[in-house]
């Protein structure tokens, strides 16, 4: 499977009955997996359900679901407030005493606000049910076209990385064949700055010195930088071959090649190997940025 984005979009709808629906999911970049789900209240076995099945797509991200149910009009019934109708009754005769009026009529009484309520009628268990096995499965399909639209943007940062990283390499590579690594070239560095400790007033014992020279010539390689760069490069495309989330994987990769390329611009003596550490190191601040995307 290839690597996949943690951006996607779908918007998913359907009826059956006396219902229709539709379901919006979005997801986003996150260090972890966070489902949030909006369902309509008494939907609660609903939202289990769909909870668990967000849970086979959605491995790393932040994932937003919202659902709508509507009822189709005309299928409301009317039913009368008691309490708000005795609360009327009560304020009338109050009233009367106090004021002569005609009687008030029924149909004025009813006409009156929160006397008569539109309501909902009961769900029939059945027919709840065949919802719910329709909209799950409406999920179902939304939730495979947000995987696709993972898939497509995860293909473009594919390339992206896949372009980053051959770009590293051919950074690596000017480092490597630099003149300032070839061995004259480091032994003439070396004994130039060893000639200076020793004509300097410091006064160093030969121990003292050997271990200057020593940790002069530590500096001066560069081998053990190339070497984990290389590695960390034949890492970085196995990774990307790989099946299921990398991102996480790829992310700490990209630290540990930012690491070497500071060790590399600290060591630097030559300015060729200072230009190419410094393109490593935005190459790999981009790469970076892409890795952030991938689930």
């Amino acid at each position: 499977m290839p690597i996949k984005s943690m951006t996607g979009f779908a918007r998913g709808d359907g009826s059956i009955g006396r219902y229709s629906w539709f379901w919006e999911v979005r997801t986003v970049n996150g260090r972890g997996r966070d489902i949030r789900l909006r369902l309509p209240a008494g939907y609660d076995e609903l939202e289990r359900k769909s909870r668990a099945l967000v849970a086979n797509y959605i491995t790393r991200g932040n994932c937003n679901i919202t659902l709508k149910i509507e009822r189709l009009t005309g299928d409301q019934v009317l039913k009368v407030n008691e309490n708000a109708l005795k609360q009327v009754a009560r304020a009338i005769r109050k009233a009367e005493l106090f004021v002569e009026a005609s009687e008030a009529s029924m149909d004025g009484i009813l006409a009156l606000r929160g006397v008569l309520e539109t309501v909902e009628p009961e769900h029939d268990p059945q027919e709840f049910d065949e919802l719910n096995k329709a909209v799950l499965d409406s999920l179902i399909t939304t939730l495979e076209q947000v995987k696709q639209a993972r898939i497509d943007e995860g293909k473009h940062l594919f390339n992206a990385i896949s372009t980053h990283i051959d770009e590293i390499e051919t950074n690596v590579e000017l480092i490597t064949r630099s003149k300032s690594r070839s061995a004259q070239a480091i032994r003439t560095r070396l004994q130039e700055q060893v000639q200076k400790l020793l004509d300097s007033d410091v006064g160093l014992s030969e121990e003292r010195l050997h271990q200057e020279a020593v940790l002069l010539a530590t500096k001066a390689d560069l081998e053990e930088e190339i070497v984990r760069l290389r590695a960390h490069i034949v890492s970085a495309r196995s990774l990307l071959a790989e099946d299921g989330a990398v991102g996480r994987k790829l992310d700490f990769l990209a630290q540990e090649f930012n690491r070497e390329a500071n060790t590399i611009c600290s060591k630097s003596n030559a300015i060729d190997v200072t230009n190419a550490g410094l393109e490593l190191k935005t190459v790999i601040d981009q790469m970076k940025e892409q890795v952030q995307n991938i689930e």
